[in-house]
């Protein structure tokens, strides 16, 4: 059982492959890349590293629309790289986890382009079809993730193919077992090849309703939301339970995360309690709440900026610490490929950089639960600054610039939003250094790029008090045994104060942090007395007595050891 459940005690290194280290000179990162950099995840205290889609992909939507899932995209390099990679992550003993795109294919892979050949086809019914209604009309009114019809005509005959993001990424029929038989072999293709677990990306749109009717207009809309009428699906359990069972006869100790953006606490229990067999871990967006009161209601809302609401987060937090425990605790994180950087969005970059990255990871990855930590996190990356809002490939941006346009909102204002909340603005170039393209390419990257002297690898591993040797501290504080068992209790305190205390075999520890960028005074009855001590604190803290005050963003760790209080 202990062997089944690494992945209890990871600690999880994501990996942007396209963005995280360029060895060939084109620009893109790659897989040598990666490699000439698991020294330093290691080092970091990562225990696994999971990569975003690395298969062969004509990159409409950034390799998650995949081509073929047996090769390696020749921007990445050649399946012997991705070899290579396994074997050398697990010399240092880095699980591997890939990222496994279920609910869709490329336009261009091998099984739609024969789906296209017509209604005879043996791989038709790997795709979803509809007729048109009389009159030429689309089968329906749904709008797609990316804007427009989730239908899509074929190039030659009538019928109209079911897209739920892209037009060029139409979904898969997973009524047809031959589609789970098809995805399996895939997953085992992988995990003979030494991947360690698999993201099941959007896993919760793979089943769709029965019938594709006409729904009624929302707020005076010609088109509904396809994404929320097809999500959390009976069916979905099925499919997802026969693939992870088959998977874990090859592998009994494969990790399966699965990624479920709009699923709340309940939700995510019943994908990842052990008594599915399903996924071992869930992750969901919807952990961080925001204050809308100050939002344009004419706009959409997840294209305006705001701040966490603290006071529902705390609450949320509590939720999937207690919901989650059961099954070795939620999934940890701040930011990832889909959301804007950690400091941008929760800390404050231009006054407290340093210690609101410092008091983020405290607050977070100390907690029960699994950490994930996005690559550049751990140096403190803020979102690049876009001057295009063309750049922007984040769905729904482009309507957002127009429709704010059209009511009158200034360029400045607009852009100034778009990079607080685009996806795109957190997929730029790690910064190894401060040289010209931060030593990721000796050419100009594919993204916008930020140079910076200080947040940078090269500076920071020099610097004992930098984000990144604070982050070592931490993720070395989570492998002990109270940090990754011990029980969790949040203290009820102000909104701009997150406290907790976690206790495991006569250890206590109190976390506390600072959630705004004003001092805050609290009281920690008895920490001055015997056996109790700093283990860890960012700075600007002062402590006289049980009296404690936390700088801006301020974070302190006090623990308590009962055998050596005994000692005193």
């Amino acid at each position: 059982m202990e062997e089944q459940d690494w992945w209890k005690k990871a600690i999880v290194y994501q990996v942007y492959p396209r963005s995280f280290k360029d060895t060939t000179g084109d620009g893109t990162g790659d897989l040598k890349g990666v490699i000439s950099r698991l020294d330093y995840i290691h080092q970091l205290g990562a225990t696994a590293i999971w990569l975003n889609p690395i298969f062969t992909s004509p990159q409409v939507d950034n390799g998650y629309d995949v081509s073929d899932y047996y090769t390696i995209d020749p921007i990445f390099g050649t399946i012997d790289d991705a070899v290579e990679l396994i074997e050398e992550a697990h010399k240092r003993n880095l699980k591997v986890i890939f990222d496994f795109v279920v609910n869709h294919t490329s336009d261009q892979h091998l099984w739609f382009q024969e789906a296209l050949k017509g209604p005879e086809n043996p791989y038709r019914d790997f795709y979803i079809w509809e007729n048109p209604k009389k009159g030429g009309h689309l089968p329906n009114n749904w709008v797609a993730v990316f804007g427009g019809s989730v239908w899509e005509k074929e190039p030659v005959g009538d019928q109209y193919y079911f897209h739920l993001f892209k037009k060029e990424m139409p979904d898969l029929n997973w009524d047809n077992p031959e589609v789970e038989k098809a995805m399996l072999d895939i997953g085992k293709f992988w995990l003979d090849h030494g991947v360690d677990g698999f993201r099941l990306d959007a896993f919760i749109h793979m089943d769709k309703v029965d019938d594709f009717q006409i729904i009624e207009m929302e707020e005076g809309r010609e088109l509904v939301s396809a994404q929320k009428i097809n999500a959390f699906l009976p069916n979905i359990k099925n499919y997802v339970q026969k693939l992870t069972m088959d998977l874990r006869k090859v592998k009994k100790d494969v990790f399966i995360l699965g990624e479920a953006a709009s699923a709340d606490v309940n939700l995510a229990f019943e994908y990842a309690d052990p008594e599915s067999n399903m996924c071992d871990a869930v992750v969901s967006f919807l952990i961080f709440p925001e204050d809308e009161k100050m939002k344009d209601p004419r706009l959409p809302f997840n294209m305006q900026s705001s701040r966490l609401d603290r006071k529902a987060f705390k609450k949320i937090m509590t939720d999937w610490q207690t919901k989650m425990n059961p099954t070795g605790g939620p999934i940890l994180y701040w930011s990832n490929h889909d959301m804007p950087r950690a400091v941008s969005r929760f800390g404050n970059v231009e006054q407290y950089r340093d210690n609101s990255s410092k008091m983020l990871a405290t607050l977070m990855y100390l907690q029960h639960g699994i950490p994930f930590i996005f690559n550049g996190e751990e140096i403190g990356m803020r979102n690049l600054q876009c001057a295009d809002h063309h750049i922007f490939d984040t769905p729904g941006a482009i309507p957002f610039y127009e429709k704010a346009k059209q009511l009158g909102y200034s360029e400045e204002h607009i852009l100034k939003e778009l990079n607080h909340t685009g996806r795109d603005v957190s997929r730029g170039a790690m910064q190894w250094d401060a040289s010209k393209f931060a030593g990721f390419s000796t050419v100009e990257p594919w993204s916008v790029v930020n140079v910076e002297t200080k947040y940078n690898v090269e500076d920071q591993q020099k610097d004992p008090n930098s984000i990144l040797a604070y982050y070592q501290k931490v993720l070395t504080l989570k492998k002990s045994a109270i940090f990754r068992e011990g029980s969790f209790k949040l203290t009820e305190t102000k909104d701009t104060l997150y406290i907790y205390e976690r206790d495991f075999d006569g250890q206590r520890a109190i976390i506390c942090c600072n959630l705004s960028d004003t001092e805050e005074h609290i009281q920690e009855d008895g920490i001055s007395k015997a056996g109790w001590k700093i283990i860890l604190q960012n700075e600007g803290n002062t402590i006289d007595q049980d009296a404690v005050t936390l700088a801006p963003y301020g974070a302190i760790v006090f623990m308590h050891d009962t055998q050596t209080a005994k000692k005193l």
